[in-house]
């Protein structure tokens, strides 16, 4: 690749922070790091598994309990809940440290599961998933803070590559898993056996965290106060969230009434919670947290899509149109690999452009299979390109955001990142979504209920300018240096 190019020029690791000897910086499976990498990986491949297996019972669950009408809510309450808790998790963390929010943060989404999986009603259903929701943006962020405060900056990249790498085993084994389950010992068991699970990784990382990421950042400097302001638009974000998530499942002209109070409650709380700057992209940090929502939004909104279009176009079986993703894991996890060796550091701003082009140029590829003479697995390898520039991207984004993060502010500033990519989802997903339903997509239904299948011009309206968001991301992932003054905020 041209942005890789002076491959051969060697680039020394960095140097292991002073007063830290080497022998204890040996890698993230080191002396110094090794329980704790372990815990914290462990704890994300948990809640990977469980997202990935999820969609597999979540429709036998809503039949049982009778409430397929509440079936989108079962996704949007953990969405809109989590939104608020990765602001709270953010002042928590920089206030006290990260220990507190990410063992609240685990018992909430265990309590979820568990209520989930034990509902009489679908409404309790849904209320347990919103309380999954609060644990797993408590989680998400406090896990970011541990890395910023455990791990010496020439070892983040490594971390944020096992978190990456956690995700390609249940994202193959997941949703089989889970279909096993629901089939055999029923789908409630999909959510409860996960709690036990995460009891062992939990008792090796804990102590490890308070031992080396307790307490605030700077104990000589007074704890930062918690900003009331910024959980009231945490909560306003949330809300927001969700009535534009309503609003885009019903497209009546009365919807439009929940989707203005939506934009009303959103647009403030954007500028409040992320950095200043963000929505013109700004560089340094802006330009991060902004390509974090540019490259999450574009590329899952497109995903969303893709098993449908096989299945209603080109009559694949669902198990097949999920399979076809499957690669994609591991491609995912490989970008997230390369962008962790220390030769690639210097190149990390030209890596994460072009993993912009393969993102933006995988969404463009992945409607031509419309054309039935285009084969099938096309689908398969451009998908597979795609999350090989999103591995490159999104750890990528993380890492930067840490380096370019006061320790007092990596809460804070996590919180913005996940913030930022959370919220494009739901914003994409939502004009996605009502693209599709305008322009002759039809229903969710064709798939079971005899339902003339979608057009096929519906598909491309969505993947289309979903390819252009991304090639917007090219433009913002030049943007990312700093300039001589510092951080632009």
């Amino acid at each position: 690749m041209t942005a890789l190019e002076s491959r051969d020029a060697e680039v020394a690791p960095p140097a292991p922070p002073e007063g830290i000897s080497t022998s204890a910086t040996d890698g993230i499976l080191g002396s110094a790091h090794r329980a704790l990498s372990i815990g914290i990986v462990t704890v994300v491949l948990l809640i990977a598994f469980e997202a990935t297996a999820v969609g597999t019972a979540m429709p036998v669950a809503a039949r049982e309990l009778h409430g397929i009408s509440l079936y989108a809510f079962a996704f949007s309450a953990y969405f809109t809940t989590s939104l608020f808790a990765m602001v709270l998790s953010g002042q928590w963390a920089d206030r006290s440290g990260p220990l507190r929010p990410l063992a609240t943060g685990i018992a909430a989404f265990a309590t979820g599961l568990l209520l989930s999986g034990t509902a009489s009603t679908m409404w309790l259903f849904v209320a347990g998933r919103a309380v999954q929701g609060l644990g797993g943006g408590l989680v998400i962020v406090a896990l970011y803070v541990v890395v910023s405060r455990a791990y010496p900056e020439h070892l983040r990249p490594s971390i944020m590559a096992a978190f990456a790498a956690s995700w390609v085993v249940p994202s193959v084994v997941g949703p089989l898993a889970a279909g096993t389950v629901t089939q055999h010992l029923g789908w409630r068991w999909v959510f409860i056996g996960i709690p036990v699970l995460v009891v062992p990784p939990l008792a090796l990382a804990l102590p490890a965290i308070r031992r080396m990421a307790s307490g605030p950042a700077d104990p000589s400097v007074p704890a930062p106060t918690i900003d009331r302001r910024r959980i009231r638009l945490a909560l306003g974000i949330s809300v927001g969230a969700g009535l534009l998530q309503y609003a885009g499942q019903d497209l009546r002209w009365l919807s439009l009434v929940p989707a203005a109070a939506g934009i009303a409650l959103l647009v403030p709380a954007v500028l409040g919670l992320l950095p200043r700057g963000t929505c013109r992209a700004a560089r340094g940090l802006p330009s991060v947290v902004l390509l974090r929502g540019i490259s999450a939004g574009s590329f899952i909104a497109a995903e969303s899509f893709v098993p449908l279009m096989l299945v209603t176009q080109r009559g694949l079986s669902p198990t097949l149109a999920g399979l076809s993703l499957a690669a994609g894991g591991g491609t995912w996890a490989l970008g997230s690999y390369v962008q962790s060796r220390p030769r690639m550091e210097p190149y990390r701003q030209r890596l994460m452009v072009v993993g912009m082009f393969m993102v933006a140029a995988a969404i463009a590829a992945a409607p031509s299979v419309l054309i039935h003479s285009v084969p099938v697995w096309t689908v398969a390898v451009a998908w597979g390109v795609g999350c090989y520039g999103m591995g490159t991207v999104i750890a990528s984004t993380s890492v930067m955001m840490l380096k370019l993060s006061a320790p007092e502010e990596a809460g804070a500033n996590s919180a913005a990142l996940q913030i930022s990519d959370g919220l494009s989802n739901v914003l994409l997903l939502a004009v996605g979504g009502a693209a599709f339903a305008a322009l002759g997509g039809g229903a969710v239904g064709a798939l079971t209920d005899g339902v003339s299948a979608p057009h096929p011009g519906a598909f491309a309206v969505v993947f289309l300018p979903m390819a252009g968001v991304a090639l917007v991301g090219v433009w913002v992932a030049t943007r990312l240096g700093l300039k001589s003054g510092g951080i632009a905020r």
